[in-house]
């Protein structure tokens, strides 16, 4: 399973350099649950699939406010993890900050302009 699982994230993260939102989306929507079942909820690898479902809500330029919320909502609960299970110095901790910090961003430039 972890094989399988690596597979798709490295999929998904290509997906969203190739801004294809809707099918990092639909991948991982169908991945993540699985993965969580089987690698377990503080897995660098589980934890690394839910950001990605998180970056391509919130970059997707047709993401509506519900999307970025939910973004910002995975994001914040996957670094308290990441952050508990590994520490804030580590790597994927602070790429889930960075990710956070701009889904927020988002999030509040969409509700200013709503």
């Amino acid at each position: 399973m972890r094989r399988e699982s690596l597979a798709a994230n490295n999929y998904a993260s290509a997906l969203n350099d190739l801004k294809d939102f809707k099918e990092a989306k639909a991948l991982l929507r169908k991945t993540i649950p699985i993965a969580r079942r089987v690698l377990g909820e503080g897995n660098e690898l589980g934890l690394g699939m839910r950001m990605n479902y998180a970056v391509a809500l919130y970059r997707d330029p047709s993401a509506t406010l519900d999307d970025l919320r939910e973004a910002v909502t995975t994001l914040e609960n996957t670094e308290r993890i990441a952050r508990r299970v590994f520490g804030g110095a580590h790597p994927l901790t602070t790429t889930i900050e960075g990710n956070l910090k701009d889904s927020r961003a988002r999030l509040r430039a969409r509700e200013a302009s709503a």
